[in-house]
């Protein structure tokens, strides 16, 4: 995948293997990748980041909802009344406004679409990880 970023977005920095052994790459930047890059389409598990930039607001949330996947999206700005705006039009499961990793315990974490079935933390996992049964006695 990081080969085929290369020839599809601007490599910024890393992209290399790091030792023989196991399968470690360097902290990867990618900028501005073809809209049908597989490094920008698909869902990267390790230390790669892809970067996108944007002239409009509309394009920002147009690009945030073109995907099978829906986990946790980041918004980041000064302007909170764009975070909340933005923030309400994209299709996610969980919106961080300038964060993008942090959690609290009684807040449900799940994603939509692709990314997740239920929610995990709070009351909403009581619902997802449980099956109510009725017993009726006479």
């Amino acid at each position: 995948m990081i080969s085929r970023g290369k020839e599809e977005a601007e490599l910024v920095v890393g992209g290399n293997r790091i030792g023989t052994k196991g399968c470690f790459i360097e902290p990867t930047v990618f900028l501005n990748p073809k809209p049908d890059a597989e490094i920008y389409r698909n869902e990267v598990f390790g230390p790669v980041v892809v970067v996108k930039t944007f002239d409009t607001e509309e394009e920002v949330i147009e690009a945030a909802n073109d995907t099978e996947y829906g986990l946790m999206a980041g918004v980041f700005t000064k302007d909170i009344n764009r975070a909340l705006r933005v923030s309400a039009r994209i299709d996610s499961g969980v919106v961080g406004v300038n964060c993008v990793s942090m959690m609290h315990i009684q807040a449900p974490f799940g994603g939509k679409k692709a990314s997740g079935i239920g929610r995990e933390f709070g009351e909403y996992a009581l619902r997802a990880f449980t099956e109510p049964k009725t017993i009726l006695i006479k």
